[in-house]
């Protein structure tokens, strides 16, 4: 089944109770590391890696309002490997009404593979389902209404590369590009596979704008940042059902939690932007984060932390190892820290919610592109995953997490 993590996996990395990370693993064409920090009181960022002999999956959902809907997600876009694999590589099946790849999976099963159209298809399925699961929850949970998350997805398959993106979490790759005339030598630069759908990119908020032009205020600048309905800056998620439902701000059950929003239609959607490539042999390495991370590091930035530092090292006798994807985070806590006249040290002793004021939740998964044949995967014949922990806090204290689904 699908876990919390394969292999090795280290809580309070650096010192820091609030970051977790894990070891190196393969997947069906290289390796992939993956490390998450938290800052909120309770964690709002999930992610996920699911891997199969011929295919790898990726997963980021960086939640707000609250973890309930990045949570939906991480339960119901991947599928939970239990008695639910058939002929692997041929055939994936599950016994579960709604688990997330499986969404997918059996979807491009019913319509012939991967596809910009099955893609659509589950993202609309997981809109769908944390639609009902608002609904049940309503009378006893009114503020499970303005829960909603952004939904980074990736996945390689036969040299095809997927991804699919809702909100401001991005994917970017680091590659080779030939400069100057033949035998000069290679830079790697980097190129971002994903769109931010974030009122502060101009584009984006004139779209929104267009979206709404009996409606003046539909975009509004406040607290330093333009803002859609003067709330919240992406424009596109799973849930915010709020912002897509006027019925539901309009109710006197969420109006005693928050306040009347004057809404004629939807002010958000769940249309992802796809990308769809293939693998070149230039291709190095992926970076899937949620924003904590772009709000630190720039795309050029972080590539070439990932060129320039080994895969994997080695951080005491013990042979405890930290991945590419920790170092990442690392030298985003570092800036955040830098930005607010701080030490990282200091970072480190802040409470889970206090550190919210420093840094956001950072979500890293970093996948490498090596060409098939690495002897390093001759024995990966089963389905494996990893999943982020549901709350760090609670996984390194030993305390129970609270139950928000």
């Amino acid at each position: 089944m699908l876990s919390s993590c394969f292999g090795s996996c280290f809580g309070g990395g650096d010192g820091d109770d609030l970051l977790w990370h894990m070891d190196l693993k393969p997947h069906a064409t290289g390796d992939y590391s993956v490390a998450v920090v938290q800052a909120n009181s309770l964690l709002e960022d999930q992610g996920q890696v699911f891997t199969t002999p011929g295919a790898t999956y990726v997963g980021v959902y960086d939640g707000h309002g609250g973890p309930q809907a990045s949570r939906f997600i991480n339960n119901n876009l991947f599928p939970q490997l239990q008695n639910v694999i058939r002929d692997i590589g041929n055939c994936l099946h599950c016994v579960f009404d709604f688990l997330v790849i499986s969404v997918i999976i059996e979807l491009a099963l019913e319509e012939g593979g991967l596809s910009e159209d099955v893609i659509r298809k589950a993202f609309d399925a997981i809109e769908e389902g944390f639609l009902r699961l608002v609904k049940q929850s309503w009378l006893d949970k009114p503020q499970i209404a303005s829960a909603g998350s952004c939904c980074l997805f990736g996945a390689i398959s036969k040299d095809e590369l997927y991804v699919a993106n809702l909100g401001d979490s991005r994917a970017v790759l680091g590659r080779r590009a030939e400069t100057g005339q033949t035998g000069d030598s290679a830079v790697v630069v980097a190129e971002r596979l994903s769109i931010d759908h974030n009122v502060g990119v101009e584009e984006v908020r004139k779209e929104v704008e267009a979206l709404h032009p009996d409606d003046s205020h539909v975009v509004v600048y406040t607290r330093g940042v333009w803002r859609i309905k003067g709330i919240i800056q992406v424009s596109r998620s799973i849930g915010d059902v709020y912002l897509k439902k006027p019925e539901f701000n309009r109710d006197p059950m969420f109006i005693q939690y928050g306040y009347p929003i004057p809404l004629k239609r939807a002010v958000m959607s769940a249309e992802p932007s796809i990308l769809i490539r293939k693998i070149r042999p230039e291709d190095l390495f992926l970076i899937f984060a949620s924003d904590g991370l772009w709000d630190q590091l720039s795309d050029d930035e972080a590539v070439d932390i990932v060129l320039k530092n080994p895969r994997s090292v080695s951080i005491d006798p013990l042979l405890f190892y930290q991945g590419i994807a920790k170092r990442l985070v690392r030298a985003a806590l570092e800036g955040a820290a830098e930005k607010k006249e701080m030490r990282y040290e200091d970072i480190k002793r802040l409470e889970k919610g206090e550190r919210r004021h420093v840094h956001d939740d950072i979500t890293v998964i970093v996948i490498y592109l090596d060409r098939p044949g690495r002897s390093t995967n001759s024995g990966m014949n089963i389905v494996k995953g990893t999943n982020v922990p549901l709350d760090i806090y609670s996984l390194n204290s030993g305390h129970q997490g609270e139950n928000t689904s």
